[in-house]
């Protein structure tokens, strides 16, 4: 039998060295109804596991003996307490030309090298399994408490809960809100989705309108004070100001995967960096509450945690996987390609050749002029495809329109945050907003170069404004000249 064989074809074990490990092993597969033999040199140990019906003998696993003691055995479990006695099984085992599928128990990683040098086909570590499996406890302990906690928070809002998403909302922060609307919405409780800046980015907007989601600008409904309740969703990526924007005294609600730039006062706060999107909090509870989500709610989420992993290629947690494999069946997967690959119109696509010509690189960020703009939208949808170009973490795409620069950015850079590099560049000149992945920034002509407007001196006008935005973007990335890419 090879090694690469599959357990639920292999029908009889030996375990090598019987302490309490080898003891507990032992006991589950002969209750499983397995074909076991355990070996052990100490004779009184073998003696008190015979007692128990179980089939001992005496060997002494370290002996090249052991080879031809095991040679009809399938699988060979070496839990011995002594991790040379344990080498010398897997090497004598190995040696007689043994191709039994071998399980043996490491004390540190430079042991588990050396064994699975030696042949054995899994190495464990006991501490770091235990370590495991008591965190697993209290990851699940936690999440049931936090669940809870935020359930009697729900309860007890007198009035409808404002659920504040960060400025230009991406998919992430629009399926959290969607999920906890839902949540509160089974405790009875009305909740209005809210959101800054712009919904400008196509795939964003397809997103929210094919799914029918309804969000409101916050400058459109009452102040957030008239509220029961407010919660801030995915917030850390607000950019400069953070939650000191949020005009209330106190947030109630606090949820994201990652710190936010000022400390947050909330009675409930759940802060996971340890996942990589914040829909995957979200499923979590779902999950802790027992409540199957409706196709929206699913597909919403779903998209949320593969648009915030990049279709799980970046930074994709355990945590992550199972919250979209939960997800999947109760997902509408068409709506989630046609979200995923929304129509690209004529004045998009002109924006992006332009801005593919334009293209100037250094190192890993990229910036260009998309020229005179007849459809603003067409800088963020840019500005997203660019940064699909190998090499390339972060974008800045600009143009004119009428009489302002218009600029769209994007990044997944982690250690570079979009939003306040447009502020730290533009601020001064004209208006900057963003987090840390997306931002926008505007600037009227006629003050940032200098020059009045008119039809006559319209090529002028780019060509200075191309020169200095590029400097300026450059300059706050702390980009150097010499620095270019191709």
């Amino acid at each position: 039998m090879s090694a690469g064989a599959t357990m639920s074809s292999l029908s009889s074990y030996a375990i090598l060295g019987c302490g309490s490990v080898g003891h507990a092993v032992a006991d589950d597969l002969t209750e499983a109804g397995e074909d076991v033999v355990i070996l052990d040199r100490d004779e009184k140990r073998v003696e008190a596991l015979r007692d128990q019906d179980l089939d001992a003998r005496v060997q002494d696993i370290a002996e090249e003996s052991v080879a031809e003691a095991v040679a009809d055995r399938d699988v060979i479990l070496v839990l011995s307490g002594d991790v040379d006695a344990n080498e010398a099984a897997v090497r004598a085992i190995r040696e007689s030309g043994g191709e039994q599928y071998i399980v043996v128990r490491a004390s540190d990683p430079v042991t588990k090298d050396e064994l699975v040098e030696l042949g054995a086909d899994v190495v464990i570590n006991p501490s770091a399994v235990i370590a495991d499996s008591a965190l697993r406890a209290l990851e699940a302990g936690e999440l049931a408490h936090k669940t809870q906690q935020l359930i009697e928070i729900l309860r007890s809002t007198d009035g409808d809960v404002a659920i504040l998403s960060h400025d230009n909302p991406d998919p992430d922060s629009i399926a959290t809100a969607v999920a906890l609307q839902a949540v509160a919405a089974e405790y009875g409780v009305s909740a209005d989705i809210l959101y800054d800046g712009e919904m400008g980015h196509q795939e964003n907007s397809a997103f929210v309108n094919t799914l029918g989601i309804e969000l409101s600008a916050r400058s459109a409904v009452d102040p957030l004070d008239t509220y029961g309740a407010v919660a801030l969703i995915h917030y850390a990526d607000a950019g400069e100001g953070g939650t000191e924007a949020v005009d209330v005294e106190t947030v109630d609600i606090y949820i994201d995967n990652e710190n936010p730039e000022t400390e947050v006062t909330a009675d409930f706060v759940d802060v996971r960096t340890n996942v990589s999107a914040t829909s995957t909090i979200l499923t979590k509870y779902l999950q802790e509450l027992d409540l199957s989500p409706t196709e929206t709610v699913a597909t919403a989420l779903l998209y949320g945690i593969r648009a915030e992993t990049v279709d799980f290629k970046r930074e994709t947690t355990p945590a992550d996987l199972t919250a979209a494999a939960y997800l999947h069946p109760f997902a509408d997967h068409d709506t989630l390609e046609e979200v995923e690959s929304p129509s690209m119109s004529p004045e998009t696509l002109d924006v992006l050749a332009e801005a593919i010509q334009n293209r100037e690189v250094r190192g890993s960020n990229l910036i260009s002029n998309a020229g005179f703009l007849t459809d603003r939208e067409a800088l963020a949808q840019a500005a997203q495809q660019l940064l699909n170009l190998e090499g390339i973490s972060t974008t800045a795409v600009f143009g004119i329109a009428d009489d302002r620069i218009v600029l769209a950015a994007r990044s997944n850079d982690i250690r570079l945050n979009i939003g306040n590099v447009l502020l730290d560049a533009f601020e001064d000149v004209g208006e900057a907003a963003g987090h840390a992945k997306q931002a926008s920034a505007e600037i009227p002509l006629g003050l940032f170069t200098g020059i009045e407007i008119s039809d006559e001196n319209r090529d002028t006008l780019l060509q200075l404004s191309e020169e200095a935005v590029r400097r300026k973007l450059f300059d706050a990335m702390g980009v150097e000249e010499g620095t270019n890419g191709s």
